[in-house]
């Protein structure tokens, strides 16, 4: 195979995918028993489907025939787009395969902390003691309105009866109405918010968006939760927050540090719900972001066949 463009795939996709691109192009997996290191490849590598590895400007000056990075995912974080776009390399993801997984456990955690499941699963409380709230009747703000945060206010307004603000200076408030929610500016979203949900991606303007200012503008007895990125909430202000007593809890799919340790002060506080990043983790989903993946890479190689790679 070796006429064939070579695709290198660090970690494990799904099945479907592997089938779809071995029809094409030469597979190199860097995982498994035979598994195949990026140095073995560098020099004729093609595409590179990842979901969490990081590319890095000195992978691609490696790599004379790079023609595209293809993301099992939405985030390009771990990608140096700036030496992607310098060398002509496309820089793709699959925005919209995740979508009803991430809104699910979404609601998931949403649930788990306003009805006190994470307390009442540690044996942390008597039963007497554990009291949770409906969602019906509250109100959820929402940080961010794309693809997901609009599936969340779906499943909020119409299954739960909850009222959906939404806050996004990216869109106008005709957009953030006809994707199902209120626009309204942060300093007034927060005040009205018992649940706060973050679906922003991590960049310069997001970085600790929500700290310990906007946290205590949140009713008390609010809950927040995250499964956008971590960084987008300032993990040390949620903490005192908790600690204060002002906010109920929290649901944490994203951290700063991921895994988050064991002995992390969060880790030890009943009232959060922490999951390792598994937002996207449902077989559907996987399977949505590998085939979206997968065929990104056979267009791209597909138009950029006679191109010269700088």
């Amino acid at each position: 195979m070796a006429d064939l463009p070579v695709v290198w795939i660090p970690r494990p996709v799904h099945d479907d995918a592997l089938a779809l691109l071995r029809e094409h192009t030469d597979v190199r997996l860097g995982y498994g028993d035979a598994a195949t290191t990026f140095d073995r490849v560098a020099d004729r590598v093609s595409a590179i489907l990842l979901r969490t590895v990081r590319v890095d400007g000195d992978m691609m000056r490696r790599a004379p025939a790079l023609r595209v990075i293809a993301r099992h995912g939405v985030g390009v974080d771990t990608i140096d787009v700036d030496t992607a776009r310098e060398r002509g390399i496309a820089v793709t993801t699959t925005p919209t395969a995740n979508t009803q997984s991430v809104a699910e456990h979404t609601i998931a955690l949403l649930l788990a902390v306003r009805r006190g499941i994470g307390v009442a699963a540690r044996g942390a409380g008597s039963r007497d003691r554990i009291r949770g709230r409906e969602l019906a009747g509250s109100t959820l703000g929402l940080i961010g309105c794309g693809r997901i945060a609009s599936r969340v206010a779906h499943i909020a307004r119409h299954g739960f009866g909850m009222r959906v603000l939404a806050y996004d200076p990216m869109l106008t408030g005709e957009q953030i109405t006809a994707a199902g929610a209120e626009p309204l500016p942060l300093d007034e979203l927060l005040p009205l918010s018992h649940a706060l949900s973050l679906h922003v991606p991590l960049v310069t303007g997001t970085r600790n968006l929500i700290g310990l200012r906007e946290l205590l503008a949140m009713p008390p007895g609010g809950v927040v939760l995250n499964t956008s990125r971590g960084g987008t909430l300032d993990e040390d202000a949620l903490l005192s927050v908790l600690r204060q007593g002002h906010l109920a809890g929290a649901g944490l799919d994203v951290t700063v540090v991921e895994p988050l340790p064991a002995d992390h002060p969060l880790r030890g506080d009943p009232s959060v719900v922490i999951t390792p990043h598994v937002g996207a983790q449902t077989a559907e989903a996987l399977r949505r972001m590998a085939i979206e993946a997968a065929r990104h890479i056979l267009d791209h190689l597909s138009r950029a066949e006679q191109e010269p790679v700088r």
